[in-house]
């Protein structure tokens, strides 16, 4: 169950393949690296993502008196994992479940999980506005543990429609939007570390600032992100990886100052 002071943070996307998951797991290793206690859960019931980003496929939870005990990652101030992932046999098993169904299991991640002291719940859910986000949004929101949403888009106009629909549906259920984050905003080179656009530019920001709302920053396509999520290892330390986690630190900033 989680405990009073848990700022609980939704990352939401009009649209599937904008990255949300990876900003997502992004936010939540930097909030640890700022010394903040940091839960992660994957309510993504049938695309769970969260756990092979961060080198965790395998993991099981343990179960004890009080609950599921969350998977945590190494390092010195460790991310509490919770995915469905964990909960499977095999990573190619399908989840087939309908709504109710649904809506139990997310009510048990929160209810059942002994999530410990933390100052953040990072929540990282399925593009669109389902089950999953009512759920989750509908029970964070009865318990006063939510803290807001984070929107994530690309720089495209597909995207920028799709996430306008999602900014309608929080603002319907009065969800307190904590900002926008432009992703794959260029195209980082590994050599000498210049951005170039590869999509449009702006878009994201532009608007944020028509809604009315705060943008948090942009994250560029790099190389080594890339390959570390592929490899399955978020959370190596090094030189390499903060220079990765850079563009997050503002993303951070804006959410602690929302």
């Amino acid at each position: 169950m989680l405990q009073e002071g848990t700022k609980a943070v939704v990352v939401l996307s009009g649209k599937g393949g904008v990255g949300k998951s990876s900003v997502a797991t992004g936010i939540a290793i930097s909030l640890s690296e700022e010394g903040k206690k940091v839960g992660i859960l994957d309510v993504d019931l049938c695309g769970p993502s969260v756990a092979r980003i961060l080198g965790l496929e395998g993991k099981e939870v343990m179960q004890s008196s009080e609950g599921w005990i969350p998977v945590q990652t190494d390092g010195e101030n460790p991310l509490s994992v919770m995915s469905v992932s964990f909960l499977l046999a095999s990573r190619d098993n399908a989840v087939v479940w309908r709504g109710p169904k649904k809506n139990a299991m997310i009510k048990q991640f929160f209810t059942d999980v002994v999530w410990g002291k933390l100052d953040y719940l990072i929540i990282d859910t399925p593009p669109g506005t389902s089950d999953e986000q009512l759920s989750c949004i509908e029970y964070l929101k009865e318990t006063n543990f939510l803290n807001g949403a984070v929107l994530v888009t690309t720089p495209q106009s597909v995207s920028l429609v799709d996430v306008r629909k999602e900014i309608s549906f929080c603002r319907k259920l009065e969800v307190p939007i904590l900002g926008m984050v432009e992703n794959m905003s260029g195209f980082q080179c590994p050599c000498c570390g210049e951005v170039t656009d590869i999509f449009s530019r702006g878009g994201g920001e532009k608007l944020a600032i028509e809604m009315g709302m705060k943008f948090l920053g942009r994250i560029p396509i790099e190389l080594k992100w890339s390959e570390m999520e592929d490899r399955g290892k978020m959370t190596i330390q090094g030189e390499e990886r903060k220079a990765v986690m850079l563009p997050f630190k503002q993303v951070i900033h804006g959410i602690a100052s929302a």
